[in-house]
């Protein structure tokens, strides 16, 4: 009986001795709980985004104005490419996605005009960037325009354009240039053409159009030009009087006519490199521009 109690005594010393030692265990692991503080998150989530939202640098600002539809995979190839080339520079910069949210057709130069007038005064000058164009020669340096536009693609280096008159693809541009030109034509939906009534802007205000010295490549190496032409085809349709009225100047629509809504705006990164999407609803006049809506149906007989 002696022998019974002894060994229960021992087995209850053991068990109370594993019971204390596992207690000081736990009490000495850091305490954590399953509640998640969401809002502590979302403070520093919108610290981390309101860092890059403003470019802290004393030299001249560049907002990169990219005008969007439906490009998202060139769009991955762009941002990265771009930066990496900008910061090689040491040009201050931010990328802005003007992205097209409404149902009409694609307007390059209305997005234009909208995505300048939400950044013009935050930066110094404004880069008109297509997409599907990156830059490969070093030499190609996206300076401040102070005297001039400046077209970094220029007619003889750009893979496809080689008219003297050509300004599209890159054009910087100050903010005071820009202003002083009333923006682009709001008449042009569809591809094609705003570049052109642009230039002639351009000359009319007597401004120089000013382009990259000392290049010693070409049009095969100098832009990697990154449109699939068959996979995503140009809205070249030309409906009711839209060929004749957008073959003349305009003289009636710019930055002071343009009509648009900033439907949201979205702060993300590429790469780690930070991009604002603007997602923009543009607002057409069908009487001035019935042309921003196409039916090729009912509108065959009024095509020109």
């Amino acid at each position: 009986m002696f022998v019974i109690r002894s060994i229960y005594v021992r087995f209850l010393s053991i068990v109370i001795l594993a019971f204390l030692g596992v207690t000081l265990m736990i009490q000495s692991l850091p305490i954590t709980t399953d509640t998640c503080k969401c809002e502590d998150r979302d403070i520093q989530h919108e610290k981390f985004h309101s860092s890059f939202r403003e470019v802290t640098s004393d030299k001249p600002k560049l907002a990169i104005l990219v005008p969007f539809r439906d490009r998202f995979d060139e769009l991955l190839r762009f941002v990265p490419h771009i930066s990496a080339f900008l910061d090689k520079q040491q040009v201050p910069f931010h990328i802005f996605v003007l992205n097209q949210h409404d149902r009409f057709r694609f307007n390059r130069a209305s997005l234009i005009n909208a995505g300048f007038l939400q950044v013009k005064d935050q930066f110094d000058y404004i880069g008109m960037h297509d997409v599907d164009l990156l830059p490969l020669n070093d030499n190609l340096k996206y300076e401040y325009p102070g005297e001039g536009p400046l077209h970094i693609s220029g007619p003889e280096f750009h893979p496809k354009y080689h008219y003297a008159t050509f300004i599209g693809g890159i054009l910087l541009l100050k903010v005071e240039h820009y202003q002083q030109l009333n923006g682009m034509s709001n008449r042009y939906w569809g591809w094609g053409l705003e570049d052109d009534e642009f230039y002639v802007r351009i000359k009319e205000a007597g401004l120089e159009v000013f382009r990259p010295r000392n290049i010693t490549t070409g049009p095969e190496n100098t832009f990697l030009h990154i449109h699939d032409r068959l996979h995503r085809r140009r809205d070249t349709t030309k409906c009711y009087n839209q060929r004749e009225v957008t073959r003349r100047r305009d003289r009636e629509t710019g930055l002071n006519t343009i009509r648009y809504t900033i439907v949201d705006r979205k702060e993300l990164t590429v790469d780690t490199v930070p991009v604002t999407v603007l997602n923009i609803d543009l607002e057409c006049n069908k009487t001035q521009t019935p042309w921003c809506e196409c039916d090729m149906k009912t509108d065959s007989k009024k095509k020109v």
